[in-house]
């Protein structure tokens, strides 16, 4: 039975109708993101969510979008103990991370596994904001090199304890920095760079391009409208970079998606 299934009756069918089944789940913490008609019944809701037997202990309602730099939303509890520290798993790795100061989402771990598997041993690869580690991981356990760039101190503190955690704390250097600063601190090429770059900040590639040595890959997450696809390829294409793959990562706003280019630098 679905989370509207198990609420009917409960809350008014004309409310029920905006309410969506699914949720993002991230470790033991289940985040909803509830529209402003909802209000009177989020606790009934949060309830609800915290019964369905998943092994969820908090519950939290998104009350804003990511803001500032460090990319964090403010939350409110809907039931349970209410902890945003929790781990999250996925593909034999875990995170430990504070939802209420850093950025993480678990909707990237099929595309974080994908990309880590093209990954050879020996490696060097530069991977600009990354966070608490959830690309970093499960490249350096393949044998690779991980240069990792983190602007948020915050995020660097549970980088350095997810590598550690994870046993690849001898493959990967943490940097707390800018990403666009990297030329001024970064010396040397690398055989391949990992930029998922948050919203509005795609122009990191031309930082980051010649970093990479000719021949190696840089792979590039974007916020795209379809329709301005065929543009960003050519685009690409001028700087230097054929794309080998270019696939959808999942909706983000309405008409606007996330989206994947695996370029190589020719």
């Amino acid at each position: 039975m679905n989370l509207k299934d198990r609420l009917r009756g409960k809350i008014p069918d004309d409310c029920l109708v905006l309410l969506s089944n699914r949720f993002h789940v991230v470790g033991k913490v289940a985040i909803l993101c509830l529209s402003p008609e909802m209000e009177p019944y989020k606790k009934e809701i949060g309830k609800e969510v915290l019964s369905n037997g998943q092994g969820i202990d908090t519950v939290l309602n998104k009350r804003s979008d990511l803001q500032g730099e460090k990319r964090v939303a403010q939350y409110e509890i809907l039931a349970g103990q209410g902890d945003t520290v929790t781990v999250h798993r996925e593909f034999g790795f875990s995170y430990r991370l504070d939802l209420s100061r850093v950025f993480f989402s678990s909707r990237l771990g099929y595309e974080r596994m994908r990309l880590a598997e093209q990954v050879e041993a020996g490696e060097d690869v530069l991977l600009p904001f990354a966070g608490v580690g959830p690309f970093a991981v499960p490249i350096a356990a393949r044998g690779a090199r991980v240069l990792a760039v983190e602007k948020s101190g915050e995020a660097c503190r549970y980088l350095a304890q997810n590598i550690r955690r994870n046993r690849v704390e001898e493959m990967v250097r943490i940097i707390n920095g800018d990403a666009f600063s990297m030329p001024q601190f970064i010396r040397g090429h690398f055989s391949r760079a990992v930029i998922p770059a948050p919203y509005g900040r795609e122009k990191i590639l031309e930082v980051v391009l010649p970093l990479v040595r000719p021949g190696g890959m840089m792979h590039i997450y974007v916020f795209k409208k379809a329709s301005e696809i065929e543009a960003l390829v050519g685009r690409y294409e001028d700087l230097g970079m054929k794309t080998l793959l270019c696939r959808r990562c999942g909706n983000v706003a309405p008409g606007v998606s996330r989206w994947v280019f695996d370029l190589a630098k020719e």
